[in-house]
């Protein structure tokens, strides 16, 4: 969402703009051009030439400076940005805003700009609760201001309560959910499986596969920005889901079929991008299983097909399905479309480089119980997940 677009960074004076140096160069590796405005007060906290190096663009620091552009640089800047994050957010900032006070670069600019604007407020705790700041905040939301934070903890004043910055991947979150305009699936609900199961067979051995999900995870972080409510259903994984994103934590198949017939009924939208155990330890010992001679035998049985199942009760939703596998990849994956009631299934091969579990990128096909192949080349999981969606809301958009 970041690549391409033009992001003004405003900082204020406060303690909490260090923690700029590392927003803004995010921002810079994600592809956006990043142009830094910072107040009088904020040059007490941080030098223009860090956030020079790291934007590599010029600082603007001063309203009457000589301009980069040919052109009035603040209105020029107002007309160019698609975001406008101030970060950190003083009370004194958000005051000045509210009452259409223009008087440095960086209030004047926002006074021009047509862009978004996101606050991420920061502040002593006693401030942030003073009637006055709480009334403005509440007074530019209401014109369309949209603010994050602040978070909890311990403040640079020595004092613990409300009033820090809040976390960057919060502020990068909302500003994607931002720039994210269009929301086809608004009103929508979408249940997303992700990460593999675990199946025990002692207190301390289980039985489970490579997924990392990573695809079920940035499956159900496009849905939410395209507008949807979304509960992400997910094995064990060391992945944060994205803000906003509903998360259960399961740990076994029969805890996943649980959770997903559980939520999915009143679900427009079912995809299933789990790894889920075919198979489970027959039998759980309660004690760990010692070393012995000889060899030992594990007796498995079959876990509930959860996909299945939701084929056989699904009426109007949309079932997607997911399959892995290393031979006869699309023979394999359209069979299991059609048998199991699918929409469509995504099918990758895992003998591919840079395909299936633990890395970032997917090679993928679409595939329609019909017959109708959708082949795509070598993508971010993210962009895959994106495809997926579009098709998700064609299939929506068919069956109205």
């Amino acid at each position: 969402m970041f690549k391409d677009k033009l992001i003004v960074v405003g900082i204020t004076g406060s303690i909490a703009a260090y923690k700029v140096v590392e927003l803004v160069s995010i921002l810079q590796k994600k592809g956006a051009d990043v142009h830094c405005v910072m107040t009088k007060s904020a040059l007490e906290f941080l030098t223009p030439l860090t956030l020079r190096t790291l934007s590599r663009n010029p600082v603007i620091t001063e309203m009457f400076a000589e301009p980069q552009r040919w052109n009035v640089e603040h209105v020029g800047l107002a007309e160019s940005a698609d975001l406008v994050l101030v970060v950190p957010a003083t009370a004194n900032i958000i005051g000045k805003v509210c009452s259409g006070l223009a008087d440095d670069f960086l209030t004047t600019m926002i006074m021009a700009t047509k862009a978004p604007v996101l606050m991420a407020p920061a502040m002593n705790a006693q401030m942030y609760l003073n009637p006055a700041v709480q009334q403005n905040i509440a007074t530019l939301k209401d014109r369309g201001y949209v603010f994050v934070g602040p978070g909890s903890g311990n403040l640079a004043c020595g004092t613990v309560g409300q009033g820090r910055l809040i976390e960057l991947e919060m502020i990068l979150a909302k500003a994607e959910e931002i720039l994210y305009q269009e929301k086809p699936l608004l009103g929508k609900k979408v249940l997303v499986t992700a990460g593999p199961t675990r199946e025990p067979f002692d207190p301390v051995r289980f039985i489970t596969n490579r997924s990392s999900g990573k695809m079920g995870f940035a499956v159900a972080k496009q849905a939410y920005l395209m507008g949807a409510e979304v509960i992400l259903i997910s094995g064990p994984s060391e992945i944060k889901p994205f803000p906003g994103v509903q998360c259960l934590r399961i740990e076994t198949a029969q805890e996943m079929y649980e959770a997903t017939l559980q939520h999915s009924e009143d679900c427009q939208v079912i995809i299933k991008a789990a790894a889920v155990a075919d198979y489970r330890p027959k039998k759980k010992n309660q004690e760990k299983i010692k070393k012995q001679p000889g060899e030992m035998v594990l007796e498995l049985t079959r876990n509930p097909d959860i996909i299945a199942e939701l084929g056989q009760k699904k009426k109007k939703q949309i079932l997607v399905g997911f399959a892995a596998e290393t031979e006869n990849v699309l023979a394999f994956a359209a069979e299991k479309a059609k048998r199991k009631n699918l929409d469509f299934i995504v099918a990758n091969d895992l003998t591919q480089e840079g395909a299936g579990f633990a890395v970032d990128t997917n090679i993928v096909s679409i595939v329609f119980p019909d017959g109708e192949i959708k082949n795509l080349g070598k993508m971010s999981k993210e962009n895959v997940a994106k495809v997926i969606l579009e098709e998700v809301i064609r299939k929506l958009h068919s069956k109205e």
